[in-house]
């Protein structure tokens, strides 16, 4: 009596839990099979990626990391030209892949995919302001390309930033 008892305490309480967990986990090939839908040089892709920033809650069960510093240490809105939205991809593409172990192999698409979106922003303008634009899409395109993967902390940029403060100073007296 007390083992019926024990086992339908037990079942009772085994159904509603597992009724509340979450379905299957995406695996790791779907989740990267997303991620690289989301990081082409396409317009399709910055499309696909665009409506899935504005509604990750959609995307929780990928476990992507959607933070941001934007255009890091380098002017989010150069001239006025807004980059933020290519920065956010950037970042997107460069975390979720880090994250995966996949940075490698996937850096060159991702940053040829930022220099897309930047190109985009600058499809915007005409004349002088293009030529700006795009200018500055190839500076930011050329500085990820080189230093990317470079994995330097905010206060080795302001130790380094100080040095040659201090360097400037006593050479200007």
């Amino acid at each position: 009596m007390v083992g019926r008892l024990l086992a339908t305490v037990a079942l009772s309480l085994t159904v509603p839990l597992g009724s509340s967990l979450p379905a299957s986990a995406v695996t790791l090939e779907q989740k990267l099979a997303a991620l690289s839908d989301l990081t082409q040089p396409t317009a399709a892709s910055a499309a696909a990626w665009l409506e899935a920033w504005q509604n990750q809650s959609a995307w929780a069960e990928y476990g992507f990391d959607w933070s941001t510093d934007l255009c890091s240490s380098s002017p989010d809105q150069p001239l006025g030209f807004d980059f933020r939205m290519p920065c956010r991809r950037h970042d997107f593409g460069y975390r979720n892949y880090k994250a995966l172990d996949r940075f490698s192999a996937n850096k060159a698409r991702v940053d040829d995919a930022f220099y897309f979106d930047m190109r985009q922003v600058c499809a915007g303008y005409s004349g002088i302001a293009k030529a700006t634009c795009d200018s500055l899409a190839w500076t930011y395109y050329q500085a990820v390309k080189q230093f990317g993967d470079l994995n330097v902390s905010r206060t080795q940029i302001e130790k380094i930033r100080r040095d040659v403060e201090r360097r400037y100073q006593r050479a200007a007296a």
